[in-house]
């Protein structure tokens, strides 16, 4: 899942996208209205968690902007007001979820994670492919009933692909859907960590390379 934080309190900007990693998001960052206006017009995010006061361009203009789109993106406001008023014109410019701040954030990470189940077609919670379990919620993977131990970007990979279906999945989806904006986009980060998740997964093989192509979870 790929989220775009913005939020101009950087120390807050900071620890929800570190939150938002551990739980194996690709997450982006900025502070004011006009960078996410630039953010959002050349990357697709599953989720934009949006603070609403923001300096420049004001978050409900943002807002706007991404509804407009037409795209499946959520939006989860964050505001210091918790005024029913304020509550009901975020959610009247198109808001998905409206949450006051201070927050808790397991109430932010459960809202997140359920506006990107929203934002895609509906799945069951637990992916099953090729003898292989993924428990999004719980964050674990076991195959053939053995436990594997995933890192945080071996884990937002093999749900890719999972996802996919069967389907093969390039590189550049891979780099959109489970990195954020800062990676290379010529680095070779999707064929290492490809490699070292085959080798957790075990044999036989599950995961085939088509060349040119990308990479499929096959049955």
């Amino acid at each position: 899942m790929r989220i775009l934080v913005v939020e101009d309190e950087e120390m807050l900007a900071d620890a929800v996208a570190e939150g938002l990693r551990q739980a194996s998001m690709a997450v982006d960052v900025c502070g004011d209205g006009e960078q996410a206006l630039e953010y959002i017009a050349v990357n697709r995010y599953d989720v934009v968690v949006l603070d609403r006061d923001l300096p420049g361009v004001h978050g409900d203009d943002v807002c706007r902007a991404i509804i407009d789109n037409g795209s499946d993106t959520r939006v989860i406001m964050l505001t210091a007001s918790g005024d029913v008023a304020d509550r009901v014109h975020g959610l009247g410019l198109g808001a998905d979820d409206y949450l006051p701040k201070p927050f808790a954030w397991a109430e932010l990470l459960a809202r997140v994670q359920a506006l990107g189940r929203r934002a895609r077609p509906a799945l069951p919670p637990v992916l099953r492919r090729a003898g292989i379990s993924l428990d999004v919620g719980r964050h674990q993977v076991f195959r053939d009933e053995r436990f594997v131990n995933l890192s945080r970007k071996e884990f937002a990979v093999l749900e890719v692909l999972m996802r996919a279906e069967g389907a093969v999945v390039s590189a550049e989806e891979l780099l959109e859907k489970a990195w954020d904006v800062n990676v290379d986009p010529f680095t070779n980060a999707v064929r290492v960590t490809m490699m070292t998740l085959r080798r957790k997964l075990g044999e036989p093989q599950v995961i085939r390379t088509v060349s040119g192509v990308g990479y499929q979870l096959r049955d």
